[in-house]
């Protein structure tokens, strides 16, 4: 599917675009990028015990997301991949953090109201273009 939006865009001379990703996906592979064995962020908890159990878990939807990272990393669009930890339903309260290239350290949840105020935030952000970018409180 995200080939095709990236098609889409494409023809239509369209540039900017965010996807949502998930924080592990950081270190799980994809045909054409590189992937460090842990992701930059991680505390100790998160690289050996809970980030591993989640991959397992699910390991489908992780991969299809890393395929999905991978296309808008080699579309030439201004991608920005969000990567968020586990999705609330509170209420937003902006205060959350980012990080670019890095998840989070004790980044375990954030509310989808300040996920949704993030993006909005990262679509006139310059400085997000062609990043991965970790959100959570």
């Amino acid at each position: 599917g995200t080939q095709a939006i990236v098609d889409a865009m494409r023809a239509q001379g369209a540039r900017r675009i965010l996807a949502i990703s998930a924080a592990p996906v950081a270190g799980v592979s994809a045909p054409g990028r590189p992937v460090p064995r842990h992701a930059p962020g991680e505390g100790p908890f998160m690289r050996y015990i809970l980030t591993p159990l989640l991959r397992a878990g699910l390991r489908q939807e992780y991969a299809d997301l890393a395929r999905m990272e991978a296309v808008l990393a080699g579309s030439g669009l201004d991608w920005t991949v969000v990567r968020p930890p586990r999705l609330t339903d509170k209420p937003a309260t902006h205060a959350y953090r980012t990080a670019l290239g890095a998840n989070l350290p004790r980044g375990l949840k954030i509310s989808r109201a300040d996920l949704a105020h993030a993006m909005l935030g990262m679509l006139t952000d310059q400085s997000t273009i062609k990043q991965y970018v970790a959100v959570a409180y």
